[in-house]
């Protein structure tokens, strides 16, 4: 067989996306709806924010075309996204505008048992990134060749976990 005829040569893909999973034993509406609704109770702003300490907010519009964004101290935003698909309590995917160009995220909820749902996230488009970008620190050090965001949705994932198991969903911390 020629040079020509041979079939071509599979390329690696050099920038796979972010895959996490994680259980909650809870209903998978209540899953999807304590996700989107109470992030402001959960996600750890300490690193994984722009503001910090300065936060006084942060708002996930329930809708396609809806922004995730912080509210500062000073009443200024930074926009964490937007949302591009909106299928509850199924799944969404928002931009993720944190990283130089945008990448996305996409989430999926699906019920296990009656109280038991599978929460997927897939942190996709980093062939959008330059070299460079693709190492620049992030909240944690390293960028995405070093494993920070991967470190990262770790860290969120389990956070929204204990959140859930931990308290009463449809409550906030002051309720429970």
């Amino acid at each position: 067989m020629s040079a020509e005829q041979q079939a071509p040569a599979v390329v690696p893909f050099a920038r796979p996306p972010i895959r996490k999973t994680v259980l909650v034993r809870r209903p998978r509406e209540i899953v999807f709806d304590s996700f989107v609704d109470t992030i402001a109770q959960w996600w750890p702003v300490t690193p994984f924010s722009s503001g910090g300490d300065r936060i006084v907010a942060v708002t996930f519009e329930r809708a396609l075309g809806g922004r995730i964004y912080e509210t500062w101290d000073d009443g200024s935003h930074r926009e964490w996204g937007i949302v591009i698909d909106w299928v509850p309590p199924e799944r969404f995917t928002m931009t993720w505008n944190v990283t130089a160009i945008s990448t996305d995220v996409d989430l999926t909820f699906t019920a296990v048992a009656d109280e038991l749902t599978r929460v997927d996230l897939v942190h996709r488009g980093w062939e959008r990134l330059s070299e460079a970008e693709l190492g620049e620190d992030c909240a944690l050090p390293g960028g995405y060749r070093g494993g920070s965001f991967d470190k990262g949705w770790t860290i969120i994932l389990d956070r929204f976990v204990d959140h859930l198991e931990g308290t009463d969903p449809r409550k906030g911390p002051q309720d429970a």
